[in-house]
């Protein structure tokens, strides 16, 4: 009972630099252990040898992944509010304006939604979106090669460990109220 009267109001703004401070966070830590994960599976004939440090696509489909939890987190008018404003901030981060970053955005989202049709689960499509922007295809056996299709083992490892990165709005809703 005491938690709920206790929790911390905070503004769109507030909420946008939390989610977007907590998303990096985890990425900045979370990808080595992604990229090892990759690199030693046992689906590969030979490593894709990522490093630690091409974590740019990986971000993004974090980021477009998270996005879209978005609007089942909040009423649409709160989540549109709060869109923009993260939108705006990662814009910066990014280094680009807000509309070249929402056409990014739309494209990763695309290119995810695709690779995934006919499942609407936005973990596979992640999961997905990481295979196909880091090339995975070429590092599998000749079978899954020549289909250009994701062994479904490796997937679902991966997916398993990508639902990690998935913003977790129920811990974030028992500590913070929106004002």
């Amino acid at each position: 009972m005491f938690g709920t009267i206790l929790r911390k109001k905070v503004s769109d703004d507030k909420l946008a630099n939390v989610f977007i401070n907590g998303l990096f966070s985890t990425i900045d830590n979370g990808f080595p252990i992604i990229a090892d994960f990759i690199n030693e599976d046992q689906a590969f004939v030979h490593s894709p040898g990522i490093q630690h440090n091409q974590s740019y696509e990986f971000s993004l489909v974090i980021v477009v992944g998270n996005l879209s939890f978005l609007e089942s987190a909040f009423e649409s008018d709160q989540a549109d509010r709060i869109e923009r404003i993260v939108f705006e901030k990662l814009a910066r981060i990014y280094e680009v304006s807000v509309v070249e970053f929402k056409y990014l955005i739309k494209d990763y989202k695309s290119m995810m939604c695709r690779l995934n049709h006919p499942s609407r689960n936005m973990v596979y499509a992640m999961s997905k979106g990481i295979f196909d922007k880091y090339m995975l295809y070429n590092f599998q056996d000749e079978y899954f090669k020549r289909m250009q299709a994701p062994n479904p083992l490796f997937l679902k490892r991966l997916d398993e460990i990508v639902e990690n990165f998935v913003w977790d709005w129920d811990v974030f809703f028992k500590k913070y109220k929106l004002n």
